[in-house]
């Protein structure tokens, strides 16, 4: 593997959408990632399966760890690798015998990163939960949605992926770099409520400035202002404005036909309301296309609304190589783009467990002992 990372071994304990989503980044920088997948996810009969991209650039191992055998077998991984990975519920891991305490003492300079939406302690540490939640508490869910409604599920871009997945990888790479200088491990608590809350910095300086109101659908960014909107066109498709600079707001206005003089001051709060009326009679005059024959490429902080599909051959997209080409399934490519040791997308496994053989011979486990854990039922 190319990249900043190459060099690096990771063991990642197999989980849900946030933790494959924060290993991969590290897998696509370069690292060597095994994940150790659950022995009842084998397939029975060992064909190769259909992988989502962010299965990529990992080998992968199936272990029972009910077994003892099986927890020894993680454990010697471990022992060969930079960063160790879990995304279990707190505890969990120290019931493995697969905790940090244990694992660091077998190896003082691992890192050792957890990831959970609540985090290690605190009132909801033990309590279900998902992406949805861990927002909702943060004041995130309720900075969204119109004025007078109910706030809307923002995906789970903020949960699981930006607060939870992209901080583990943030965290342990910083884990990294200090084990590299002082030879000391540590663990990466990593909780999405912690990341969401991180992200939300801005607003809360916002707000303690006196800059938010507590009533969505009315302030600068969450679809108050008429000028950082999003408009629905004639032919039932929609586009986005955001010219919040005064001179990008008088380009906007030049190009969609309104004249400055016969309008209210850009940041006249009072009356965004009717403002925003104005620009959507304007706006569904024209279908998105005719919109952006007006406006994209020009400085007026527009851009059309698309789907999934759409974004996939958007020209600026497809420009910059986003997507990657040839594949079976849409896949992106690594990022963020490094000039001098770039990322590059790894194969995936054929199947859980298909690489358990090279992956436990090149950790230094003979011949006879991964035909003994075979013949016990640790591994497949």
């Amino acid at each position: 593997m190319a990249g900043p990372l190459a060099g690096i071994k990771v063991v990642e304990l197999a989980g849900l959408g946030a933790l494959p989503f924060g290993s991969l980044k590290l897998a696509d920088m370069g690292a060597e990632v095994v994940r150790v997948d659950r022995l009842s996810d084998v397939p029975e009969d060992r064909t190769p399966r259909p992988h989502n991209f962010w299965d990529r650039g990992r080998r992968s191992v199936a272990v029972d760890l009910k077994d003892p055998r099986g927890v020894e077998t993680v454990l010697r991984l471990a022992d060969g690798a930079d960063a160790f990975l879990e995304a279990f519920r707190p505890g969990v891991a120290e019931r493995l015998g697969l905790g940090p305490d244990v694992l660091l003492k077998r190896k003082p300079a691992l890192v050792y990163g957890r990831l959970t939406g609540w985090g290690q302690d605190g009132p909801l540490a033990q309590v279900a939960g998902h992406s949805l939640n861990y927002e909702a508490i943060t004041g995130a869910v309720g900075l969204i949605g119109p004025r007078g409604g109910p706030p809307p599920p923002p995906l789970t871009l903020l949960g699981d992926f930006a607060g939870g997945g992209l901080h583990l990888a943030y965290g342990v790479v910083c884990a990294l770099l200090e084990a590299q200088r002082s030879g000391r491990g540590q663990v990466v608590d990593a909780a999405m409520v912690d990341g969401v809350t991180s992200l939300l910095g801005v607003f809360h300086g916002m707000d303690a400035m006196g800059m938010m109101s507590e009533e969505t659908g009315t302030n600068l960014f969450d679809g108050g202002a008429h000028f950082y909107n999003v408009y629905e066109t004639r032919d039932g498709r929609y586009v986005s404005v955001a010219s919040v600079e005064p001179h990008f707001y008088a380009l906007l206005l030049e190009k969609i036909g309104l004249d400055p003089k016969d309008l209210p001051g850009q940041y006249d709060e009072a009356h965004w309301p009717e403002m925003r009326e104005r620009f959507a009679e304007v706006f569904v005059s024209r279908t998105r296309d005719e919109w952006s024959a007006i406006l994209e490429g020009s400085d007026a902080c527009y851009a059309p609304v698309l789907t999934l599909a759409e974004a996939r051959d958007y020209p600026h997209n497809r420009a910059r190589n986003v997507f990657l080409e040839g594949r079976a399934t849409p896949e992106l490519a690594p990022t963020p783009r490094l000039s001098l040791t770039p990322g590059e997308p790894g194969p995936s496994p054929a199947w859980p467990g298909a690489d358990t053989d090279a992956v436990l011979a090149a950790a230094g486990f003979s011949a006879d002992e991964i035909s003994a854990l075979r013949e016990a039922g640790t591994i497949p």
